[in-house]
């Protein structure tokens, strides 16, 4: 049953485009004018409590939140944003299930802040938190060890892309560090400040676990790393903004744990939070927004209940009426333009990019399977809905 619900998970993370979401009207609102330690906390408040995933659910997340624009995966660890990546990985098929003594060989689930730092049960949310898990290579992966991410001046092991392991040579740290490329620093920065904000409360408490942990950890919630550390986390922020794959990212997480990475969607948090600067009031902006319309529809349900209750659920939709609308063959999957997979348990699903002025039939067919087994209830009063587009 497990590895039918992950197949069945993959089908949905396909068209979970749909279902990414950008920043929601007033998530912030309750950060507005704060800084230092109390726009961490507010920011702590809004974030925690999201969604947890299984530890064998982030292979099949990472196929929409760690997806290439050529859809193989973005591997921090061996990609080149820069140049050409010396190799690239394809989802599932080179998913690892061993260790491999070599580089290029599978990926695998990076902890970026690693298990031994907040010595953690699978129960704990950190464990799966997608925030701070990342498809790497599993050799790579290895090689950093538990090692804290830090500079590097004389390396004594080289990946691929040019990662590097050796003694820190960032001032104020002399042991063993990894340092991944210029191009993800900002990425893993922004990580390392979700952290110690998502966990503000249990920071204390892991700084004794590990003694790397020990070392970029000070014992406080607040500002919770080292001097060393806090400042050159500073500098990657600052040297490597927010880019659209971490956007994109951001929204995607958004879409399967229900919060967000607030140093993505606010990069100036990070320095009115460990920087000491002052709010900055932006001048009132020009003008509003063109083309104001509502070409979106949002369909609402309560699930199927009885002795058998479905995987999920196959939403049709056309244009020219109920009866056009065919009913699915059992062991064909759907996925297009006029058609959804929606999980059981969600209950809701927005359909963008519409045509405005229009009417738009649906109908709705529970499943149970996936793939070739995959089996719609067609028979009896299936339920539909129809609604007009906006202007």
């Amino acid at each position: 049953m497990r590895q039918r619900r992950n197949l069945f998970l993959l089908l949905i993370l396909l068209c979970v485009n749909t279902l990414s979401a950008q920043i929601p009207e007033g998530y912030y609102d309750a950060a507005t004018g704060l800084s230092d330690s109390a726009l961490k906390t507010a920011l702590h408040r809004i974030i925690r409590g999201h969604h947890t995933i299984s530890y064998n659910g982030l292979w099949t997340a990472f196929y929409n939140s760690d997806d290439k624009p050529n859809g193989k995966v973005w591997d921090m660890y061996s990609d080149n944003p820069d140049g050409t990546p010396p190799y690239e990985y394809e989802f599932g098929a080179d998913q690892c299930s061993t260790t491999p003594g070599i580089e290029n060989s599978c990926y695998n689930r990076e902890h970026s802040f690693p298990q031994s730092y907040f010595g953690s049960s699978s129960s704990d949310t950190v464990y799966t938190d997608l925030f701070q898990l990342y498809p790497t290579d599993s050799y790579v992966n290895t090689r950093r060890n538990n090692y804290p991410y830090g500079t590097v001046a004389n390396p004594t092991w080289t990946s691929m892309n040019g990662s590097k392991v050796g003694p820190c040579s960032y001032q104020g740290y002399t042991g063993t560090v990894f340092e991944p490329l210029d191009a993800f620093k900002g990425d893993l920065a922004r990580t390392y400040f979700y952290i110690a904000t998502r966990y503000e409360h249990s920071i204390p408490e892991w700084t004794t676990l590990s003694v790397y942990g020990n070392a970029i950890l000070d014992s406080t919630s607040f500002p919770c790393f080292e001097p060393w550390f806090l400042a050159m986390l500073m500098e990657w922020h600052e040297a490597d903004p927010v880019s659209q794959k971490e956007t994109d990212r951001n929204n995607a997480v958004y879409a399967l744990q229900g919060n967000r990475n607030p140093y993505i969607d606010h990069p100036e948090y990070v320095g009115l939070i460990w920087g000491g600067e002052e709010p900055v009031v932006l001048p009132e902006p020009t003008n509003y927004p063109a083309s104001f319309s509502a070409h979106s529809i949002l369909l609402q349900w309560q699930d199927a209940t009885g002795t058998t209750v479905p995987d999920g659920y196959l939403i049709r939709m056309g244009t020219a009426g109920f009866n056009a609308i065919a009913a699915p063959e059992d062991g064909v999957i759907y996925l297009g333009a006029t058609d959804f997979i929606v999980p059981y348990g969600l209950q809701s699903f927005r359909v963008t990019n519409l045509s405005p002025q229009t009417t738009y039939y649906f109908k709705m067919f529970s499943f149970s399977g996936d793939g070739i087994t995959i089996n719609y209830k067609t028979d009896g009063s299936i339920p539909q809905t129809m609604q007009v587009t906006g202007p």
